[in-house]
């Protein structure tokens, strides 16, 4: 009979290894009102097919993204991803490749992420792009900590950086999580009531380490001033410019106005919604950063035969190994999801993605036109230019709209109070290739309704 009690020798053994007495002493840092004291709250064991059973019923109560009309965005984005991208990357020679060190990938693959990275260079107007990054917030993390590493010594704000203030709180804390171990400042850029960068504010910041803006920005504004920042900060505070990139079809690339680095979410490219994830970040940059940047870079180079050769270039061991003493703790990356942007912007062409960026700055055009002429909803910018989302003030609580739209079957926008708390009544309604005229009309409608039910209970 196989003994189930545990190896109390063995844990002792281990506890004193680490100059301890009790697995109570091992946990004391943990708050003890965060402890689960209780036996996790299972069911009986259950044959498989009882667990397949219950699996499907808990995954039935979901509602797929593509199923109902959707006006939700905020940083994840519903656009048509052409059916031969998933057949291609579910190919084996894909699907399980993984690039821990150069001897375990093949020439193929590593052709195709130096293509990747050749696209993204295009794509946002710099020299360099990397092997992607885990997201678009840790992308911008790294983006600032990268400004401090490159300018700190002749910086007047020595270790310090700005961010504009509509950054949005989840991507902010993880810019926080960075910047707080390597004692980083993060001071805010102001905007104006229009949503714009406040240039007074952006004077402040010169002499920084890096300034960190959105363009589009979070309200989905695009905003002109962002293209005359680098004039205003001079060769020694490093422009970082985050993207949507389906956006740079139509808009100016950043690398064409100054940027020193540009940043962004790679998911509106190649990845659909799927729970939040996986997806990639972007990361590119000038050449005075390539050396300090963090993540993987493929070069192409000539073998001894005198044939193209890829391979992993410019990454310290430090970087993989001894990560204490790295630039970066990005060991890893998401290479086959960015792998699937990658796909579709080669399938896309140039062509493709304006075509793409046109389909979504329509739908948004034509949302702000039927939208504005609804009584009770107020349009905060409605004289701005807005790429795919924008913001509309409503008569109530964005929360109980929400609740009325899903009654209705529509997944409406985003509730911005959920980043910005004094504005319990806005909405951020997001438009892409997918928003069809039909779905437009039925927002305004709905919309509509629920606004006269306010207007009967007032």
């Amino acid at each position: 009979m196989v003994d189930q009690l545990p190896n109390l020798g063995r844990e002792a053994e281990m506890l004193a290894a680490m100059g301890m007495t009790s697995i109570e002493e091992l946990f004391a840092d943990i708050p003890s009102e965060v402890r689960m004291k209780d036996d996790l709250p299972l069911p009986p064991p259950q044959s498989e097919e009882e667990i397949l059973s219950d699996a499907r019923r808990l995954l039935g109560s979901n509602v797929a993204l593509g199923e109902r009309v959707s006006f939700l965005g905020a940083g994840l984005y519903r656009n048509y991803v052409p059916a031969s991208v998933f057949q291609l990357v579910t190919r084996g020679e894909f699907l399980t490749a993984y690039t821990p060190y150069q001897p375990e990938v093949s020439q193929g693959m590593l052709q195709a992420m130096w293509e990747f990275q050749t696209l993204i260079s295009e794509l946002v107007g710099l020299p360099i792009a990397n092997l992607s990054l885990y997201d678009g917030s840790t992308a911008a993390a790294e983006a600032l900590t990268c400004s401090v590493r490159v300018h700190t010594r002749k910086a007047t704000q020595k270790d310090t950086v700005y961010v504009s203030e509509l950054t949005p709180p989840d991507r902010l804390s993880v810019m926080q999580n960075y910047c707080q171990g390597a004692e980083i400042k993060i001071k805010f850029l102001r905007h104006n009531d229009d949503g714009t960068l406040d240039m007074d504010s952006v004077s402040d910041a010169v002499g920084s380490c890096g300034v960190y803006v959105e363009q589009p920005n979070p309200l989905g504004l695009l905003d002109g001033g962002v293209t005359q920042l680098k004039e205003i900060l001079g060769e020694h505070t490093a422009l970082i410019v985050a993207v949507q990139p389906v956006s740079l079809g139509l808009v100016e690339a950043p690398g064409h106005y100054g940027a020193d680095i540009v940043v962004g979410e790679g998911q509106p490219l190649g990845s659909p919604i799927t729970g939040g994830g996986p997806i990639y970040g972007i990361f590119a940059c000038s050449k005075p950063y390539l050396r300090l940047m963090p993540g993987r870079i493929v070069g192409r180079s000539i073998d001894v035969d005198g044939k193209t050769a890829y391979c992993l270039t410019l990454s310290t061991r430090e970087q993989h190994i001894r990560r204490h003493r790295a630039t970066s703790n990005i060991c890893t990356n998401e290479t086959l999801i960015a792998l699937m942007g990658a796909m579709h912007m080669a399938l896309l062409g140039p062509e493709g993605l304006y075509d793409l960026a046109v389909r979504n700055m329509t739908a948004c055009i034509m949302g702000k036109q039927k939208l504005a002429t609804l009584d009770g909803v107020h349009m905060p910018h409605s004289n701005g230019d807005h790429f795919n989302e924008f913001a509309i003030e409503l008569p109530g609580a964005t929360k109980d709209c929400l609740e009325y739209l899903d009654s209705v079957g529509i997944v409406g926008g985003f509730n911005l109070s959920s980043w910005y708390p004094e504005r319990t009544n806005w909405m951020l309604v997001t438009f892409t290739d997918q928003t069809q005229a039909n779905h437009i009309d039925l927002l305004v409608k709905h919309l509509s309704e629920w606004i006269s039910t306010l207007e009967v209970a007032a």
